[in-house]
C-alpha cells in the first residue's frame, strides 16, 4: 500500500473510530500509520508527547462528534476541515488539520478556531 493509500484509509478511519467511541481503534489508526514517528502540533500550544496528546484529546470524545466538512488529499499530504459538535448540535470548535505521511512518519499540524 502506498503512503497515499495509507493516508486515505487513516483519514476516514480515525474519524469513524472517534465518532463510534472506539478508543482502541482510534489509537490503532495512529500506531498503524506512524510506524516510525508521530508528530502532532496544535498551533499556538507548546509541543508535547504526541501519544499523551492523543490521550488528552480522547478525554473530550464523550461530548464531541466530528463532522468532516472537507478533506483534500494530494498524494501523501492532506488538509481536512472538521467541525467538532456538542451533543446539542452546537459547534465546540472547528479545525483545519494538515497531514503529511512519509515512509512511516506522520506529521499532523492542527489549527483550532473556537466559536
Amino acid at each position: 500500500m502506498t503512503d497515499s493509500e495509507k493516508l486515505t484509509h487513516f483519514l476516514h478511519q480515525q474519524v469513524a473510530h472517534w465518532n463510534n467511541g472506539d478508543k482502541a481503534g482510534f489509537l490503532a489508526c495512529y500506531r498503524d500509520i506512524a510506524t516510525k514517528a508521530l508528530s502532532i502540533e496544535y498551533l499556538g500550544v507548546a509541543k508535547a508527547d504526541p501519544w499523551l496528546m492523543l490521550e488528552g484529546m480522547w478525554q473530550a470524545q464523550p461530548t464531541i462528534k466530528i463532522e468532516v466538512l472537507e478533506c483534500i488529499q494530494i498524494g501523501n499530504q492532506a488538509a481536512s476541515h472538521h467541525r467538532n459538535l456538542l451533543a446539542d448540535g452546537s459547534i465546540s470548535t472547528e479545525t483545519i488539520e494538515l497531514y503529511t505521511l512519509t515512509d512511516g512518519a506522520l506529521e499532523s499540524r492542527i489549527f483550532i478556531q473556537r466559536p
